[in-house]
Parts: structure tokens; sequence; C-alpha cells
């Protein structure tokens, strides 16, 4: 893992000037001092610069150059530590002058000049050793004799740092390992792995300290810290197969002071690390022109430019007239490009094989158009070329090929003299063009359009109504079913009718599944919508007469209101005669209308005239005739009739026996006609 080292002299800026330092001793921070100019010496003190900066006097000593060199010290054979050895060049810059008020100058740069001659040169030297996670520094004392001072002498532009960096082996690297202690102590790391994840295991002692980092290595520039942590004894790292890249390397080393560290990068030919750094790049939009390519390690690759229509058709690069670029992770490329587009795309290749593919433009300029790329190609005396690109290739300008193109060829020549196309590059040897094409697809293809459109929309239609009256079929009629509640005892016999009707293919509507709405609505509003909704879907009204329904007709027809009477509030029967009878009055009842009234309860003949316009039937006697009338009206008659009329007088007739004979009750004796039973003396 590269360690730069960082040198800082006394002497900064254009002209000679000093910079006072601080030592603070013990457990002190660094708040007071200047941002980025504190640092650890290595016995724990901290030493910080300030950053009050007074001119110098005289000439002061600086920094020129700074070399780096291994060594290994030994205290004997088996007892070395790894050094590093630093040579600093300083050199004069600057000359002697008198100091007009020694008082303002102290600190580290107190030279005491009293004659040139006399004097010395002092400096102060810092060496800032930075290695991720500690910084520690060195404080070097300089002084040079004003005798060995050569004046005249041409000094460089002193620069504020001076950089290095020396890449410092770890112990796998070393020969002499086995010589150094802080080695021997060393985590050794294994990597295993289990389905979708993978072990860090570090087999050392229980009593052994030790840092573990993990980071990227990064081929150009320092290195991107992902996870550091201080631990003690065998440990078990788990990574997730997802975060494997080829640079994730592992740090490990001792927590002694300035111990050697060991390096690993155990993922750089793992195939899912690859995968995974390739499905962690992306391309960035920068400006119009520039981007770059985003990634956590160094890849090769290499990047051009491509058009993208629409319907699903490959991006075709434009290679040539551009040409691939070379790509560096985390770089700025730019393309020369004159106006953005949405069909334009970046296309990212690593050996030969396409990684990555990105519209960049499509989220600020909206989704893919249906445009044309002209490639105008340019040759020598002004001869120039035009081609349309197209998924077969790029067809020549005009032409008689039975490309979409080549047809409308005349029209983009047209469109390009005329400024229409917007030009996106442009070069000495050719140019890009983009030309819209919506317009001459609508004024080409509108008529035929039309009659697709037409042709469609009545075969929908038709589909429509077979599918409604299928539908409709396999719904069943709507019957909605009116009867006055004469008693308790007649309401349960309509119940069991209206029961009866729903086993077969009918939606029957009857007020006694409908109280709560009934209640809410009232009753002529709850009858005048139901009635509305089954004529509108081709329903059929049924009226069940009993006694009581012939009294309240015959008292509509004779005074045209309906006298108050003892009826409950859910008696519907008295509130439709408003609707029903206009209909009939009308002639519009027949075909919508149907009659009916229960055997030994009321003759068809007591019915009033104005109703027997539409049929009426006794039930059960006449059940199939009445079925055949409550089906659709140009529906065939089914075979099926007689089989479901005699299902209908099964499920009525305990109904029928309860009514007419209740239990422990000798059977009651009712007439024919409207004063006739049970309900003719309820004041109906």
């Amino acid at each position: 893992m590269p360690v730069p080292w960082f040198l800082l002299s006394l002497a900064l800026g254009r002209s000679p000037v000093v910079l006072s330092l601080e030592r603070l001793v013990g457990p002190q921070d660094a708040t007071h001092c200047s941002p980025g100019l504190s640092c650890r010496l290595w016995d724990s003190d901290i030493l910080c610069l300030p950053g009050d900066i007074v001119p110098a006097p005289g000439p002061v000593l600086a920094p020129t150059h700074l070399q780096t060199e291994l060594v290994l010290r030994c205290q004997k054979e088996t007892d070395c530590d790894l050094c590093l050895r630093v040579a600093v060049h300083l050199a004069v810059h600057g000359h002697w002058e008198e100091p007009e008020d020694e008082e303002k100058f102290g600190g580290a740069a107190d030279s005491g000049v009293e004659e040139p001659r006399n004097a010395s040169l002092q400096a102060q030297v810092v060496l800032s050793f930075q290695a991720y996670p500690t910084a520690r520094c060195v404080l070097l004392e300089v002084q040079v004799p004003a005798a060995l001072v050569q004046f005249g002498q041409s000094v460089p532009r002193y620069e504020k740092e001076l950089n290095h960096t020396q890449q410092l082996p770890d112990c796998r690297g070393l020969e002499v390992w086995n010589s150094i202690p802080s080695c021997w102590a060393l985590p050794w790391l294994n990597v295993s792995a289990d389905g979708d994840n993978v072990h860090l295991v570090l087999n050392v002692s229980e009593e052994q300290h030790f840092g573990l980092s993990l980071y990227w290595n990064q081929v150009q520039g320092p290195p991107k810290p992902r996870w550091h942590k201080n631990l003690t004894g065998p440990q078990i790292i788990t990574l997730n197969h997802t975060d494997l890249v080829p640079c994730l390397c592992i740090q490990v080393w001792p927590l002694e002071p300035d111990s050697v560290r060991t390096n690993i990068c155990p993922f750089r030919e793992d195939p899912r690390a690859h995968q995974n750094l390739w499905q962690a790049a992306r391309l960035q939009l920068l400006t119009l022109q520039s981007w770059l390519l985003d990634a956590p390690c160094s890849l090769p690759a290499e990047a051009a430019l491509c058009w993208r229509a629409p319907g699903g058709d490959p991006c075709q690069p434009l290679v040539p007239p551009l040409s691939w670029e070379n790509v560096t992770v985390d770089k700025v490329l730019e393309f020369p490009l004159l106006k953005g587009h949405p069909n334009l795309c970046v296309q990212v290749n690593s050996s030969e094989k396409l990684q990555l593919q990105e519209c960049l433009w499509a989220d600020s300029l909206g989704p893919l158009k249906d445009d044309v790329l002209l490639l105008e190609t340019r040759g020598p005396q002004d001869n120039r070329s035009l081609c349309a690109l197209e998924p077969s290739g790029c067809t020549s300008l005009p032409s008689k090929a039975s490309t979409r193109a080549a047809r409308l060829g005349e029209y983009l020549l047209q469109d390009l003299q005329s400024g229409q196309c917007l030009q996106l590059w442009d070069d000495d040897l050719g140019a890009l063009w983009a030309c819209p094409m919506d317009k001459y697809i609508h004024k080409r293809w509108a008529l035929v359009w039309l009659a697709c459109l037409l042709f469609a929309a009545a075969l929908s239609l038709i589909l429509l109504l077979k599918k409604d009256h299928a539908k409709a079929a396999a719904r069943g009629r709507a019957a909605l079913l009116l009867y006055s509640a004469d008693d308790s005892g007649f309401e349960r016999l309509v119940g069991a009718l209206a029961s009866a009707l729903c086993q077969l293919p009918l939606r029957v509507a009857v007020d006694l599944w409908s109280r709560r709405e009934l209640s809410a609505q009232g009753p002529v509003a709850w009858f005048h919508a139901q009635r509305r909704q089954t004529l509108q879907e081709g329903g059929v009204v049924v009226l069940l007469f009993s006694p009581g329904a012939v009294a309240l007709c015959s008292e509509w027809l004779q005074d045209g209101v309906s006298g108050p009477g003892a009826h409950g509030p859910h008696d519907a029967f008295r509130a439709s005669l408003s609707c029903v009878l206009p209909d009939f009055l009308q002639g519009r009842a027949p075909g919508s209308y149907v009659g009916a009234c229960f055997d030994r309860l009321l003759h068809p003949d007591a019915v009033p005239a104005l109703f027997r316009t539409v049929p009426v039937f006794t039930l059960p006697s006449q059940l199939p005739d009445f079925l055949g009338a409550l089906q659709q009206p140009r529906a065939p008659r089914s075979g099926r009739l007689q089989e479901r009329a005699e299902q209908v007088s099964r499920a009525l007739q305990p109904a029928l026996d309860s009514y007419f004979h209740p239990p422990g009750t000798p059977a009651p004796g009712r007439g024919v006609g409207p004063g006739a039973g049970p309900g003719a003396g309820d004041g109906t």
C-alpha cells in the first residue's frame, strides 16, 4: 500500500518568511492550530503550527528535494526493524539584511544576526508520515554556519510542500521477514467461500491485537479506504459476494508502533468480482460534451457513441465517422458534439465485449425520437455524400432501395437544405444530422391508418355486441317482481317464487331483498330506479296479482290516486302504480310486462281489463308458458323449458302448501275473486 511522505519547511511563500512552531506536551488537542498544520510526534506530543507568518530579516533555508530509501536496522541478527531513510536537500533563499526590530522575530527563526560572517542559518523541518489510519511526524533542526553559505547561487522557486511516495513491502515480500519481530506476530489470513458469502479467516493467538483494513487499490491515485477495525484474537469476517470487486484488498498489521503491514488482494481473478465491477460501474453525464465512467476499480475499456432508434433495434455504433476512445475510470472524457439528442447513447466495451450502454441525454431531453440520422461524408473538391443510418446499414440518398429512408429520401434532403435537421457533429471529414420522420409518416399513412381504424372500430363494435349478447345470455334476463303485501304468508309465497326463479338464468329483483335501500330511498324512488334499469337492460316487469293488488288497481283506475290504507312502508306495489299505469295506458307494456297469479287464490278474469293487455298466467298450472315469456324476446324456445318448469314447481310447492294449508289448522275456504281469501278482511 503506498505511503506518502510530506515535507514542510519554515520558509513559506515566495518571499523569505518565518513560520513559528509550538510544541504541545502531553494529551493536548490541536484545535487552535492552522487547518492541516498539526501532527503527533513519536513521543505522543503534538507539533502545532499556529500559522503566524512574519517576514525574515535575512536568508532562510528552503527544501528543494526529497529522497527516501528502505534500510534494515538490526540490534542483532534476529532483531531488526524496517526503516525508511529520508534525505532532505536544502538551499539558501534570500540575502542578509539588517533587521529593523529584532523583537518581532522569534520562535524557531531566532538566528541572532550580528554580522553575516559570524551568523548561521537555522531551520526547523517537519517530516510528516501519512498512512491510513495513522499520521506521525518528525521535527528536524538544521543549522548551517554562514561561512558555508555560497551567496549568489541560483535557488529554485520554493514550493510550500514537497511530496514523495514510497512503496513499502509487507512481510510476505521480505526475504528477511524472519529477522523482523513484528512479522512473527502478523495475523495470517485465509479466504474461503461459503455459497454467496466469503469468509476472511484470521488465525492468530487470542492475545494478539491487530488492525484490519479493507480498501480499493487504485492504479492511479491513493487507495480508497472502505472499512477499518482494530481486532483481538482469531476472527472470521463475512463478506457478501456482491461486495467483491477485483481491486478489493485487505491490509493487516500488529497494533505496535511502526509495524510492518501486509497487503493481500485475493479477488483479482475472481469472475464474480469482475461481474460485480461492471454492475457497479455507472456513466455520468457532466455537461453536453463531457462525461465520466464511475467504478470502484480501474478497468481496461473503450467507449464510442451509438445511435438508438425506437422499436428495440440494437444501438448502432457511430464508428466511423467517430472513433473508439480509451476510458479511464473517474477521468472526464469528451465527445465533440454540437448538440445533444435522446437517441445518442454511449457504449463501453472491454475485451471486445459490450459491458455498458446508457443513453445519457435521454434524462434531460426526453424519450427516444423517431428521427433519422444522416451521415455526411466530405471528400476533396467539396464533394460530399449522404446516407441514412438504418438497421440494415447506411442507405445512400437519393436511393431506389425499398427501405423507409430511401422512400422518403427526397423529403429528407429537402429538410436538410432548409435547415429543419439538427446538426449533432461537424468535422473536416463529415457531419451528423438528426432529421424528424414523424410528419412524413403521418402524411403518407394517414388514409391507411384511418381505414384501419374504421375497420377496427367496426370489428370491435360487432364483437362488443356479440359479447354483450353472450354476456347477457349467460347472466340471464333481468326480472322485476311487483306484488301487494296482503299478509305475511303471501310475502313468504312471493319470496319462494323469487328464489325458485333465481335458479334459472334470471336476475330477479324484489323489494323483499332490498328493504334497506327501500327505506333509504323511499318506495317511489326505489321502484322507479329498478324499473328503468330493468327495461334498459331488456328485462321484464312481472305483476303478481292478488286480491289486495286487484283492489289497489281498481282504486287507481277509479280515482287516479291511491287512498290511504293500512299498507306498510315497504309496499312497493302501491308506489309503483304511478309508473306502471302510464306504460299500460300508452301501449308500451306489451313485451316488457307479464302478469301472473296463483291458482286457488285469484282467477285471471278478476284482473282489471287494462292489465290483461299483456299475458296473465296462473301458477303453477301455466309455469312452462310463464317461463317462456320471461326468456329473451328473440331467444329460441329451449327444449328444457318443461324440465325447468318442473324444477320451479317443486321449489314452489312447499310454500303453496304452507300458505293454503297452514299446519294445525283446517284448510281455509279461500274463494276466487277480489274479495276472496284471507286478505278480504284486511281492508285492502
